[in-house]
């Protein structure tokens, strides 16, 4: 009977023992600031890796977004004497504030997110890790820091791309199913747009990008227990980036709105 009232609290005190090695770790990470320069090489090959090698999903993801607002807001207004052109602001706004930024996190979260934990866990478990220490080489800078500060980067960049292939996407369903022409749509993206919803998406993509690789990072970096442990720190990664995804997306929203 005391199990039942254990196992939770026994979870209760693991949430807040990682998340003081978390914290920890990303204080190793800014301290590795220091010498930045020493890991340009390392970070531009991240961020290959994570920004140019992500683009086809991200469009994908972002063009299959923009065609279901654009379907669902004409379903909307079928009983309403709302004027057509009032789609593209719909699916502007809805773009820019919310599906690119948030949709495409997510999926970054299962693309870039596993992939960073698993191969850190592999290095770990097959002591890699140990060997960069036996060679002088701090592991946290040379591994963890181009990583972070890539992600953080080129999210935004992507953000960027997702935006364009949304409402690129509305724009098609518009013309070719809705029979709107062009500049109905145009119409109505620039009545309703303002600059401060892409900057919003942008500041979303900043906080996203550095959450996904961070946390990432610290799932492999401690990943133990062999082939097992690397496939328990990825799922724990893609489960955790994205309930912190879900987590920012709401603080951000009540703070900056």
């Amino acid at each position: 009977m005391f199990e039942i009232f254990n196992y939770p609290i026994r979870k209760f005190r693991l949430f807040f023992e990682q998340l003081g090695e978390y914290l920890v770790l990303l204080s190793q990470v800014f301290r590795s600031a220091d010498v930045w320069h020493s890991y340009i090489p390392n970070t531009i090959d991240q961020m290959i890796i994570i920004g140019s090698r992500s683009i086809p999903i991200v469009i994908l993801t972002s063009l299959s977004s923009g065609m279901v607002t654009c379907v669902q807001g004409a379903y909307q207004m079928t009983t309403t004497l709302v004027p057509k052109w009032y789609l593209g602001g719909i699916v502007g706004n809805g773009v820019l504030l919310e599906l690119a930024p948030l949709i495409t996190g997510l999926v970054l979260a299962g693309r870039v997110g596993a992939n960073i934990a698993a191969e850190i866990g592999t290095m770990r478990v097959t002591e890699q890790i140990d060997a960069l220490e036996t060679l002088s080489l701090d592991p946290v800078g040379y591994l963890l820091f181009p990583r972070i500060i890539a992600g953080t980067f080129m999210f935004p960049v992507l953000i960027i791309i997702a935006d364009f292939f949304g409402i690129l996407g509305g724009l098609i369903t518009c013309i070719t199913t809705l029979d709107m022409n062009p500049y109905q749509f145009l119409k109505g993206l620039r009545s309703w747009f303002n600059p401060w919803d892409a900057i919003f998406g942008l500041i979303k993509a900043i906080h996203f990008g550095f959450a996904i690789t961070s946390i990432s990072c610290y799932f492999g970096y401690f990943t133990k227990g062999g082939a097992e442990g690397v496939g328990k720190a990825t799922t724990s990664t893609v489960v955790v980036s994205c309930i912190s995804i879900l987590i920012l997306d709401y603080f951000l929203a009540e703070i900056l709105l």
